[in-house]
C-alpha cells in the first residue's frame, strides 16, 4: 500500500492491485463496506473466524479507523458480522443469504413460480403510450399498463420488477394473478395469445439509491438487470419485464450442451 496516499487500498489476495476511493461519489465506508461484504461471501473471511483489527484494516486500507468502524457497523447491522468488546470481530457461522434463487434460461423455467416467493404489488397505472416503454422487439401496442412489483422470499426482498403489459390485454389478467405469477406467465396463459418470439437479456450493475432502499441492500451493492419481452402472433410487443435481482441471493446457470 501507497503509504502517502490514504485513499487507495489493495484489497485482499490481489497484491499490488490498488482502489482509488476517490474514484467514486459513494462514501468511503460504503465503498469499504461493500469490499468487506465480498470477502465474507467468496470465503476470504470464513465464518466463524475473527477479521483483521480496526487498526490492522485501517492501515491496509489507507483511512481512518472511524471510517472502518463505520464499514464495519454496516456490516454488523447486515447480520454479518459480531463484535465483541475486548475480544475482537467475527464473521457470524450464517453470515449472508444463501443461494436460493435461479435465474432461468430456458422458456419452461421462465414460467415456472418460485416456490416460497410471495409477490407485493407497488403500483398499477396505466395509459403508459407505447413509445413510452422501454426499447424491445416487436411493435409496440399503442398503450401499455405498468406494474411495478417486488419478489421476497424469508421476508427479504430479492427483486424489484417494472413489468409493461400491453392494455388490451390487461382486463384478462386478475389481481391474483399480478400477485403469484412470473412475468411471462401473465401473457403465455392468456385466451388467445401465441408467444412466437421471446427474449432474455441480462447484465450486471450496482444498486442505486432507489433500487437499495427497494432491495434493502446497501448503496452500489451488485445486482443482476434482466429485461425480458414476449411478442405475439400479431408481432405487437405484449409484454416487457425489467427486473433488478440483489446479487447476494441469486445466480445464473446456463447449460451449454
Amino acid at each position: 500500500m501507497d503509504p502517502t496516499n490514504p485513499t487507495t487500498l489493495r484489497p485482499a489476495g490481489l497484491p499490488g492491485a490498488k482502489v482509488d476511493l476517490n474514484r467514486s461519489a459513494v462514501s468511503r465506508y460504503i465503498q469499504l463496506a461493500t469490499l468487506f461484504r465480498r470477502r465474507i461471501e467468496q470465503g476470504t473471511w470464513k465464518p466463524g473466524q475473527q477479521i483483521p483489527t480496526v487498526d490492522e484494516l485501517a492501515a491496509e486500507c489507507g483511512v481512518a479507523r472511524a471510517t472502518i468502524r463505520q464499514a464495519l457497523g454496516q456490516l454488523q447491522q447486515d447480520g454479518l458480522i459480531d463484535r465483541f468488546r475486548a475480544k475482537g470481530t467475527f464473521v457470524r457461522q450464517n453470515a449472508g443469504p444463501p443461494i436460493w434463487y435461479t435465474v432461468e434460461t430456458d422458456w419452461t423455467g421462465l414460467l415456472r413460480s418460485r416456490e416460497g416467493a410471495e409477490i407485493e404489488i407497488l403500483s398499477d397505472t396505466g395509459g403508459l403510450a407505447g413509445s413510452a416503454i422501454p426499447e424491445s422487439i416487436g411493435q409496440p401496442a399503442p398503450f401499455y399498463r405498468h406494474i411495478r412489483r417486488r419478489h421476497w422470499r424469508d421476508g427479504r426482498p430479492f427483486l424489484l420488477a417494472d413489468v409493461y403489459l400491453d392494455e388490451r390485454l390487461y382486463a384478462q389478467v386478475s389481481q391474483e394473478d399480478l400477485r403469484s405469477k412470473t412475468a411471462l406467465r401473465l401473457v403465455a396463459g392468456l385466451e388467445g395469445m401465441k408467444v412466437v418470439d421471446a427474449r432474455q437479456t441480462l447484465t450486471i450493475g450496482t444498486a442505486d439509491v432507489e433500487t437499495a432502499a427497494a432491495l434493502q441492500v446497501p448503496l452500489n451493492a451488485p445486482v443482476a438487470l434482466v429485461h425480458r419481452a414476449a411478442v405475439g402472433a400479431d408481432g405487437v410487443l405484449a409484454l416487457v419485464a425489467d427486473g433488478i435481482y440483489r446479487g447476494d441471493t441469486v445466480r445464473i446457470d446456463i447449460k451449454l450442451r
